[in-house]
C-alpha cells in the first residue's frame, strides 16, 4: 500500500511563487514514476508534470520554464517548484505515484492565484 501526502498550498499574488511537497510511505524509488496533476472547478484534471524512475522529466506546456519536479529519494518526497505563477495556475494539485501498475494519488492541496 501507497500513501502520498500533498503540502505547501496556498494563496499567492500572480508572479509568485509556491513550493509544493509529496511525502510518499516507504521508498519512492520503488515507483515507476511519480507525477503533478490539478483540477480546476469545472475542468477536468490534467497533467502538470512528471519524473520517471530515471529522473527524466515531462511538463505539460503550459507550464514548461516556470515549473520544475524533482525528488529526493532519501527523504521519500517529490517537489514541484512553482514560479512566475499565473491566475489559471489555480487548481487543487495532486501527487500521483506509479507503482506495480496500479495508479496511487494523495489528496490534493489547493494553489490559488490571484490577479
Amino acid at each position: 500500500q501507497v500513501s502520498l501526502v500533498e503540502s505547501g498550498g496556498g494563496l499567492v499574488q500572480a508572479g509568485g511563487s509556491l513550493r509544493l511537497s509529496c511525502a510518499a510511505s516507504g521508498n519512492i524509488f520503488r515507483f515507476n514514476g511519480m507525477g503533478w496533476y490539478r483540477q480546476a472547478p469545472g475542468k477536468q484534471r490534467e497533467l502538470v508534470a512528471t519524473i520517471f524512475s530515471s529522473a527524466g522529466t515531462n511538463y505539460a506546456d503550459s507550464v514548461k520554464g516556470r515549473f520544475t519536479i524533482s525528488r529526493d529519494n532519501a527523504k521519500n518526497t517529490m517537489y514541484l517548484q512553482m514560479n512566475s505563477l499565473k491566475p489559471e495556475d489555480t487548481a487543487v494539485y495532486y501527487c500521483n505515484a506509479n507503482y506495480r501498475s496500479r495508479e496511487y494519488w494523495g489528496q490534493g492541496t489547493q494553489v490559488t492565484v490571484s490577479s
